[in-house]
């Protein structure tokens, strides 16, 4: 497949015009120039954490819980581990049921207080600082679980828009990516390739990384068509709890492997403006959070996510497995479970959000 070109590289480079009134959660100006210029922005203490971050940990282990009585009802594991911590249980439940922290990643269920969070008004102030004033979620979120020593959560280089079909090529999708503890490279904390988004391309990606469902960028491929210094450019991006790390769709990333003893949970939330395409080959549109025709704009979260949906397994095989319309993008260079499901099924088994 040959590289892909858009005529609007000054969409991530060249920062909007910036509201006049002053908000909680803004970002300064310095900040909003080193996003634009370099792709990225670490941004310290942000949230707090106690109010906001926590009761997320609360809900996911929630989550957790709900896949624990599943798996133990059907007869997949022999414990429940209720005892273990909020970063340790999954990893035991991955070890009697491998492919348990993929079921949970496919789920999809995004608990009220994450809602709340991807939502929250010093968030979107800020994220209107990047985009405009008109501002909906993107349909791509992700809850990550990254349990200890599993190369199926450890992702490539990459950049998010290689995932998506070309509408999302010329709309500037910002992300935040929240780790749920402090994040650093033993845990699998994120890399990106500074500037790697300043010439507008989508490099040519190949499918399917390992034994997973992710795309690659590879290094040569992106100093040859991103024009990026490999061994300049890669910064290393440890992010404190309450923190969080920014990035645009264009900038090449990729998280490390966790070394650690403990699960690396992180959320990755996606923004852009409601009347641009969602890039997400048809399949779903995002939720629209801000309007600036309308101050008492009220998010519609009932019709978006509908009623809450309970956690089943299937009975074809399928329940760690990933495919989607990004498998068709790219050549497959590297077939696995993944690659074989996605040629001999016309159904998508996986999509509610996507990669990163």
């Amino acid at each position: 497949m040959s590289v892909l070109s858009y005529p609007c590289p000054e969409l991530f480079t060249v920062q909007p015009k910036q509201p006049l009134e002053k908000k909680p959660g803004q970002l300064s100006s310095q900040q909003i120039q080193q996003y634009f210029s370099e792709g990225f922005l670490v941004v310290d203490d942000f949230f707090d954490v106690t109010n906001e971050l926590d009761p997320c940990k609360d809900a996911i282990d929630e989550l957790v819980d709900e896949l624990t009585n599943v798996l133990y009802a059907e007869g997949k594991i022999e414990d429940t581990y209720k005892s273990a911590s909020f970063f340790e249980r999954l990893t035991l439940i991955e070890k009697e049921y491998p492919g348990a922290n993929v079921i949970l990643h496919k789920f999809g269920e995004m608990p009220e207080i994450i809602r709340k969070l991807w939502s929250n008004d010093r968030l979107l102030n800020m994220i209107e600082q990047l985009i405009g004033p008109d501002i909906a979620g993107h349909p791509v979120w992700n809850l990550r679980t990254k349990t200890p020593k599993n190369t199926a959560t450890t992702v490539p280089w990459h950049q998010d828009v290689a995932y998506l079909d070309s509408d999302s090529y010329i709309v500037h999708q910002p992300t935040a990516w929240i780790p749920l503890l402090d994040a650093d490279e033993s845990n699998g904390c994120l890399q990106v390739m500074r500037a790697g988004h300043r010439k507008g391309l989508v490099a040519k990606h190949t499918g399917c990384w390992k034994n997973t469902w992710y795309v690659e960028l590879d290094e040569k491929e992106m100093e040859k068509t991103l024009g990026v210094d490999v061994e300049k450019d890669i910064v290393t991006c440890p992010i404190r709890y309450g923190g969080m790390l920014l990035f645009n769709n264009m900038l090449p990333h990729r998280s490390l492997p966790n070394r650690s003893e403990k699960i690396r949970w992180s959320l990755d939330l996606r923004w852009q403006t409601p009347l641009q395409p969602y890039g997400f080959h048809g399949l779903r549109d995002g939720i629209p959070m801000r309007s600036a025709s309308d101050p008492t704009f009220k998010i519609d979260w009932d019709t978006y996510f509908g009623p809450r949906r309970q956690l089943k397994l299937k009975n074809d095989g399928s329940d760690a497995i990933a495919v989607g319309p990004w498998m068709k993008l790219w050549e497959i260079t590297h077939e696995n479970e993944h690659t074989r499901w996605n040629l001999k099924t016309t159904k998508e088994i996986f999509w509610h959000a996507g990669d990163a």
